[in-house]
């Protein structure tokens, strides 16, 4: 519980609020699956801290949070309720296509009180939205897929902020044949093999 307050500077408000997340999490997972169950026994490392080591990217200028595909709610329902003390004014549409994972969702939103949350049951090519300040999505498809998924959300300001696994650099190169953009390349925190892609200026070649 500390090591986790003190590296990603959180209260202990938040903190308890992501224990009960974590909660409803392994109870809906007897219902539903919502993660594999090896990783639900490192959930800590595995999906909430590897969520928020991407709240670093938010800030006062970030109004509009999408995150396509979340499932389970990785990593963006992690970084509204981090975000609801800090950056309260950000908020953050969820996008899932699998109706039970949407009750699911919005049910962590109502037993939170997130109301920075709104959770779409939808796939992201049917939706019709503003654009997004911020775009995250995690474990959802290749990045040349992603970004045909995210291009109708974006403009030249917009950050795209996707964790990768060990396989990122083919994902880029296949990519760079259809896309320009400018990258930026972090390591991951949570994983020795994982990166995060930090992309904007998303133009189609």
């Amino acid at each position: 519980m500390q090591n986790f307050i003190t590296t990603y500077n959180v209260s202990c408000e938040t903190f308890q609020n992501l224990e009960t997340y974590v909660a409803l999490l392994q109870e809906w997972q007897q219902k539903f699956n919502l993660v594999s169950n090896n990783s639900l026994a490192d959930v800590w490392n595995r999906h909430m801290a590897d969520s928020a080591q991407l709240f670093k990217y938010l800030n006062n200028e970030v109004d509009s949070v999408y995150d396509l595909g979340s499932g389970a709610g990785f990593p963006a329902m992690v970084l509204a309720i981090m975000a609801k003390e800090k950056y309260p004014h950000i908020k953050f549409t969820l996008m899932e296509s699998i109706a039970k994972k949407t009750l699911y969702l919005n049910e962590v939103k109502a037993k939170l009180n997130l109301d920075n949350v709104t959770v779409i049951n939808g796939r992201s090519e049917d939706l019709n939205l503003p654009k997004a300040d911020v775009v995250t999505a995690r474990a959802v498809a290749s990045l040349d897929k992603l970004l045909n998924y995210v291009f109708k959300f974006t403009d030249r300001q917009t950050k795209l902020v996707f964790p990768k696994g060990k396989s990122y650099q083919e994902e880029l190169e296949e990519a760079k044949k259809f896309w320009n953009f400018k990258l930026k390349v972090d390591a991951s925190q949570t994983s020795q093999d994982g990166v995060i892609l930090l992309l904007e200026n998303l133009r189609r070649k």
